[in-house]
């Protein structure tokens, strides 16, 4: 017997089905949200809160839904610096911690 899976993407906030639907990720309060929107959706979302973002203070980024980043907030993130060290001839690797040198060269050219 053949079988055939569909896979329907529906808009959390109408309802509506869309190929276009993708999944964001937001906090309030300490607790996280995923919620599955179509980029009209996301807009309207993003309007709403870029006021209270505007004023916010960043905490710093988080990496998955509910594990925050435990290293140093202060400064760019390791995608940031890794792009930084390729752009600028430094070797770097794709995953795991940016070394302190990365860091420093950073730091040295801003």
């Amino acid at each position: 017997m053949a079988q055939k899976i569909v896979t329907v993407y529906t808009d959390d906030l109408t309802g509506a089905e869309s190929e276009e639907v993708q999944t964001h990720t937001f906090s309030l309060d300490g607790v996280n949200y995923e919620i599955d929107l179509v980029s009209d959706n996301y807009d309207k979302l993003f309007e709403a809160l870029a006021p209270f973002i505007g004023k916010g203070r960043k905490l710093g980024r988080t990496r998955g839904a509910s594990r925050p980043r435990t290293a140093s907030t202060d400064g760019p993130s390791a995608e940031e610096l890794r792009a930084w060290a390729r752009e600028n001839g430094h070797q770097v690797n794709d995953r795991g911690r940016v070394p302190a040198s990365i860091r420093e060269a950073y730091q040295k050219a801003r």
